[in-house]
């Protein structure tokens, strides 16, 4: 009997707690608003805002198997909305039915809060009659037919300016320069300057042949941005363009291990370059390696906030302006050239991560110096200490009599000049050969490598573990082989002048065109259909031309302040 009691209260207790999860707690505004225009739309002859309202919602289009999923509506034509006491507010509720996950977009009255949208959602208020307005998909497509509600995003249609981006400045400017350096200054910030050589198709310098590498790696990273990051978020054919991709081994290129290694080139090339002029001003190469293209990145960062505060973005607001907002809080890091350090989610301008790490990576430089050196004092002692050994053994009777003069004693430095000469005559040839079959493995081993389980996997592990480094290696001997001669019509190729102009604008271009993609998608009202060229292209001619007023305005400007004031 008293089990009974007690099985009896909690049934009482979990019906009472179930009633006020389902309690119905929506603003009376907001009540009132939604009646009139669920009332509206059931007229004969509705008014116009209702209409607008109705047809604002989004509706379940063709090519669902596709990857047609989403319901986007239309933001515009609902904020047009205008009712008697009320206009039009766009939401988006993301719901999944069964395996599948989708979003869509609806108009409600602007006095309804988020929460209040829930309400009516979750208590199958939006109906017009007896037909919801957001009817769930067909058991057809979906086994599953019971919508869940997962969360709910009301976008306003009007930004508002930030007070963070409001800076005050003082009415004079402290004198911590001398007039000297100040006119240094203020010259290397002329157009007279910094326009001269950005566009010139001569090389400078030894290895023009990078100049060809560092731009082919740029188009490959915004071919690899501009498919992967639409596929994720707005794309109506996103399962097409995946079947598409698996079947064709040509879209290897596009996956994220082959892009990335177009990020370890420009490393690579850094590197380098950086390397070569290690011994005349290592101080000035450790000191300030990143200062030089730091205040382009920090601009880039500023742009990111002041967009992500004042442009009205369309429907994909919450997917793809995320990066762009939350440069307010991670800001910090890209300051600190930290920003691969931090969770990826908190990031600001995620694709500036190379940064962070070329700069993490500069700051080992001292150690390697010193190992190197090290070495090369370690070197010395073993040549001295195998001098001595010689000497000691031909002082040796032993020595000159059992061993001196037999064949096999003297057969290795004779196979080493037979080995030596072989790999003279064929070195080209066989330098070429071993180069372009471990390019294409690394390449194509992330292809089979996709239907491999990736956790426990021993060729995931040996892939991951060794491809950046083989890519730098295969590079590193393009690199030689175009220098001494041996490069062909492939140094030809990579050394074209019209590479120097592209290969001088690259880190604005880098830098850039990722926020071109996201103003693009971020702006869209509805969802884009995915083609191999229909916005590479586009991406590639505004990232250059923009890049060019970025390099001549702010990147090269400080590139000569550094040798100005020194």
């Amino acid at each position: 009997m008293a089990l009974g009691c007690v099985v009896f209260c909690l049934f009482v207790g979990f019906t009472s707690a179930l009633g006020k999860t389902l309690a119905w707690n929506v603003t009376q505004k907001c009540e009132e608003d939604t009646k009139t225009f669920l009332k509206e739309i059931t007229q004969e002859t509705p008014e116009e805002y209702a209409v607008l309202f109705y047809d604002a919602f989004g509706k379940m289009g063709s090519d669902v198997e596709g990857g047609n999923v989403n319901q986007v509506g239309s933001q515009q034509e609902c904020e047009s909305a205008h009712g008697p006491t009320f206009s039009g507010q766009y939401c988006q509720l993301f719901l999944h039915q069964g395996t599948l996950r989708y979003f869509v977009g609806i108009c409600v009255p602007d006095s309804c809060s988020q929460e209040d949208v829930e309400m009516l959602v979750l208590h199958g208020q939006l109906q017009l009659g007896q037909t919801s307005l957001i009817p769930p998909f067909p058991s057809i497509l979906v086994n599953e037919s019971t919508q869940q509600l997962s969360m709910t995003v009301c976008m306003s249609g009007i930004n508002t300016p930030d007070a963070s981006g409001i800076t005050c400045l003082p009415r004079s400017t402290p004198q911590c320069f001398s007039p000297n350096c100040a006119s240094q200054c203020l010259q290397v910030f002329s157009l007279q300057n910094t326009c001269p050589g950005v566009l010139t198709t001569h090389p400078k310098g030894r290895y023009p042949c990078m100049n060809g590498i560092r731009c082919l790696s740029l188009l490959w990273i915004i071919s690899g941005h501009t498919t992967q990051i639409p596929l994720i978020f707005i794309v109506d054919n996103a399962k097409n363009w995946l079947r598409r991709m698996k079947g064709n081994p040509f879209y290897v290129l596009s996956n994220s291990g082959p892009v990335c290694l177009a990020v370890d080139t420009f490393l690579l090339l850094g590197t380098l370059m950086g390397s070569i002029k290690i011994k005349c001003e290592f101080f000035l190469f450790f000191s300030v390696p990143d200062i030089r293209i730091q205040p382009l990145h920090l601009f880039i960062v500023t742009l990111s906030i002041v967009l992500g505060s004042l442009v009205q973005w369309g429907p994909y607001q919450s997917q793809n302006v995320t990066s762009l907002i939350d440069c307010k809080k991670g800001w910090w890091a890209n300051v600190l050239l930290i920003s691969n350090l931090v969770p990826f989610m908190e990031t600001c301008t995620p694709w500036s991560w190379y940064l962070s790490l070329d700069f993490q990576c500069y700051a080992t430089t001292p150690v390697l110096l010193y190992l190197y050196r090290l070495y090369v004092q370690f070197s010395n002692i073993s040549k001295l200490l195998c001098c001595v050994v010689s000497i000691s053994s031909v002082l040796s009777p032993e020595y000159l009599i059992e061993y001196y003069s037999k064949p096999y004693t003297r057969y290795g430095p004779f196979l080493i000049g037979i080995l030596t000469g072989i790999y003279l005559t064929w070195q080209a040839a066989l330098g070429w050969f071993c180069c372009l079959s471990l390019m294409a493995l690394v390449i194509g081993l992330a292809f089979p490598l996709q239907d491999t389980p990736s956790y426990p996997s021993v060729p995931h592990a040996l892939y991951q573990g060794l491809h950046r480094s083989l890519w730098a290696l295969t590079l590193t001997w393009i690199i030689l082989a175009c220098e001494d001669g041996y490069g062909g019509f492939i140094n030809r190729f990579l050394s074209w002048d019209l590479w120097v102009p592209l290969s001088n604008i690259s880190f604005a271009c880098y830098m850039i065109h990722p926020i071109f993609i996201i103003l693009y998608m971020g702006l869209q009202e509805t969802p884009m259909h995915d083609t191999d060229m229909n916005l590479y292209l586009a991406t590639c001619v505004l990232s250059m031309g923009t890049s060019y007023f970025l390099t001549v305005l702010i990147e090269k400007p400080f590139r000569l302040l550094k040798c100005g004031c020194a």
